[in-house]
């Protein structure tokens, strides 16, 4: 089990979240003690307008700073949604998607990154069900054939609004059938809907053939009310969640990661800080989640190394 970093960490994406240009996150990550990256494919990072497939010596040069301080990119964080646009059928949004994810296979490629962590898509007025389903099912097929030709792996993470459950991830991923569109599971979104324990840990065991990558971030949910002054009182709104170190919030990962050793998995965790934390977003406080997160995983990774070589022995 491998450990990486997400660059959406130091990308000053939430209020207050101090900015770290690509070129800064890679010498800090590797200072952290990381050996292995998440990078955001997209501005402020690497972002194909930036780096381009005709711009080789940018690539280049980036691959040279990433083998200076040893460092791996693991996957790349690539942001589709393949149910984009359905209100102008004029404009092939759809292709814009498949492109995009090619393209960055084409940039993975180039820096010996072997997965790109990809959406679905979400629910929209105006789109049936079935025919967002049936644009995830074909979207996800046609980008898995192209990345395959260039020799890059997709994994779906269950992030956007279809497929967002488990056995609706299984059921799509079983329907694009093809052994290059994997699953990015993370706990995140099943603790959401209030899976925890055996049922978190059967969750795991049902996307295990699927699994190739997950991503963890931990939160506490803090209640929400609205004032509702005709009624003279509160009205409950969606929690919101703020991010804490790994272990210190709601998601059972005790049991997420005891669950994927058991089932075998020896792929790569990766840790992001993608929201407003608790202990706001400064350097210092960025950096010392960072340190959490590894010190935290330290026994998982322990465990699946010794599972990994008494399978060996055996």
């Amino acid at each position: 089990m491998q450990l990486a970093l997400h660059s959406v960490s130091y990308a000053g994406v939430w209020p207050g979240q101090e900015r770290l240009a690509l070129e800064e996150f890679i010498p800090r990550a590797a200072g952290l003690g990381y050996t292995g990256v998440m990078l955001v494919a997209k501005r402020p990072h690497l972002s194909l307008l930036d780096y381009p497939s005709h711009r080789p010596e940018k690539r280049q040069a980036l691959g040279a700073l990433l083998a200076e301080h040893d460092v791996r990119v693991h996957s790349l964080a690539g942001y589709n949604d393949f149910t984009v646009g359905p209100e102008r059928p004029d404009v092939p949004f759809w292709e814009h998607e498949i492109v995009y994810i090619t393209e960055l296979a084409s940039l993975a490629r180039d820096l010996d990154c072997p997965v790109i962590r990809i959406f679905t898509g979400y629910e929209r007025a105006g789109l049936s069900y079935d025919a967002a389903w049936t644009s995830v099912v074909t979207g996800l097929r046609e980008a898995a054939r192209l990345a395959a030709d260039l020799g890059v792996a997709l994994a779906v993470q269950n992030h956007h609004d279809i497929a967002v459950d488990y056995e609706t991830m299984y059921q799509l991923l079983s329907e694009v059938d093809h052994p290059n569109c994997r699953a990015a599971f993370d706990a995140w979104s099943p603790a959401v809907q209030g899976l925890h324990g055996e049922e978190l840990a059967a969750a795991v065991r049902r996307m295990a053939p699927f699994m190739a990558y997950t991503t963890a971030a931990d939160y506490v949910a803090l209640p929400r009310y609205r004032y509702e002054p005709a009624l003279v009182n509160y009205v409950a709104e969606p929690a919101r969640m703020l991010g804490v170190p790994l272990g210190e919030g709601l998601i059972d990962y005790g049991t997420f990661f005891d669950t994927l050793i058991e089932t075998g998995y020896t792929g790569t965790v990766a840790y992001e800080m993608c929201s407003s934390l608790r202990n706001g977003g400064s350097l210092e406080s960025l950096d010392a989640y960072a340190r959490q997160f590894q010190n935290y995983m330290a026994p998982y990774v322990a465990k699946a190394g010794a599972e990994v070589a008494g399978a060996i022995a055996r």
